[in-house]
């Protein structure tokens, strides 16, 4: 009788230890409160926007690491949206993907978006700051200030830019406001010409709602682009997964926390060229793709990872149909200033982290749209090739020509 009782012990122990390992899965796109309407539509209008500027950039970077945060660099921008007028705004909206919103309603639902995204997993970390930062020696309108503060929640500061200190003030915040993870988003001195920089900044900290077995971690290679190997640090995990695969690529979602934000991995099948299935991200394939996973038992290895990356994304942006902002000449933020000086985007410089391990993801981004003023009469920038001549006047007689492609220094 007594082995009976053994038997039956050890078998509550084994089903025990099953039922501990069974994983509950989260509920998939949880939320406190439904969107409304509006809010959706910003919501597809950024994902939009995020999709073919991540695109355009992969053009542009072939082979090399690429991290942006698609939300950051659109909150920038609709800070500087509201300051702009006429053909300026309409290539805004057009290249920001806001052409059935009006302003009030981008304002609106950036506002409500900050507020929910910021509150939803109590198990994750999430933040979102704006901030503008501007030449005190100039006046911009009250209304344009208003309405970032308002519905951006943006701290707004006058600085002396000739200060030497003033770059370090707002980059002090950017680090503040990134958990330390990006330290310098303005170059220092500020540029005489610039008169305002809008920054905004995200930070991410989300442990995974499984967590890696650190003691599973083994040495490994990552195959390159180019077909060479490079030693990793492959993490594994078996289980239940939201998963997805079609005949280009598999796809698997890693949650966080209660499951409201998760990592989603694309995997191209070995005959797929990466660069072309980035081509394939529109809003359409997205929306497909997302919907179709469904769970499945299974194995996922994955590699750890830190990544740096930064990007100036003044020629993307033109590529995607803004080019009239960042002209000198052209460009129209009349409802952002009315002095005699006429403004325009001189840099929008994009910086990001992240590193992902066997807790979780931990990762920032900063984005910030520096304005300069056109200087009266006109404005030149030497940098191109050029051709320069030293002449005597009296007599115009040519002494010198030369021609610069390269800039070199003594």
């Amino acid at each position: 009788m007594s082995k009976i009782w053994d038997y039956i012990f050890i078998l509550c122990i084994c089903i025990g230890l099953l039922q501990c390992n069974t994983r509950s899965f989260p509920t998939k796109h949880k939320v406190s409160r439904e969107l409304t309407a509006t809010e959706k539509r910003l919501v597809e209008s950024d994902n939009k926007f995020g999709l073919k500027l991540f695109n355009e950039i992969i053009k542009e970077e072939r082979d090399k690491n690429v991290f942006i945060s698609p939300l950051s660099v659109a909150m920038a921008l609709g800070m500087t949206y509201n300051g702009a007028n006429g053909e300026t705004q309409e290539a805004m909206q057009k290249t920001l993907e806001l052409n059935d919103l009006t302003t009030q309603e981008v304002n609106e639902s950036y506002k409500s978006l900050i507020e929910l995204l910021s509150q939803l997993d109590p198990k994750v970390r999430f933040q979102i700051a704006n901030s503008i930062w501007y030449c005190q020696e100039f006046s911009f309108e009250k209304e344009f200030i208003d309405l970032n503060r308002t519905y951006f929640n943006a701290q707004v500061s006058g600085l002396d830019f000739n200060d030497p200190n003033a770059a370090k003030t707002i980059n002090g915040w950017v680090d503040e406001k990134t958990n330390g993870k990006i330290k310098e988003i303005v170059d220092s001195p500020i540029d005489p010409f610039t008169v305002m920089f809008l920054i905004n900044a995200i930070y991410f900290k989300g442990t995974w709602t499984y967590q890696f077995d650190k003691s599973l971690t083994k040495d490994d290679w990552f195959t390159l682009p180019d077909g060479s190997k490079k030693a990793c640090k492959m993490m594994t995990q078996e289980g239940e997964f939201q998963y997805f695969r079609n005949a280009d690529f598999q796809a698997l979602d890693l949650p966080y926390g209660d499951g409201d934000f998760s990592m989603t991995i694309f995997l191209p099948h070995l005959q797929k060229d990466i660069d072309s299935l980035i081509g394939e991200f529109n809003q359409k394939n997205w929306d497909q793709w997302i919907n179709s996973f469904s769970k499945h038992e299974g194995t996922l290895q994955l590699p750890k990872f830190t990544l740096e990356y930064e990007l100036k994304l003044n020629d993307i942006l033109k590529a995607l149909g803004m080019a009239v902002a960042f002209d000198p000449f052209e460009a129209d933020f009349t409802k952002m200033y009315k002095g005699p000086q006429r403004l325009f985007i001189s840099e929008v410089k994009h910086k990001t982290f992240v590193k992902v391990n066997e807790e979780g993801t931990e990762a920032a981004a900063a984005t910030s749209v520096g304005i300069s003023y056109t200087s009266v009469g006109f404005w030149i920038r030497v940098d191109r090739p050029f051709v320069f001549v030293l002449r005597e006047n009296k007599s115009q007689t040519i002494l010198f020509m030369g021609k610069i492609v390269e800039p070199t220094l003594e």
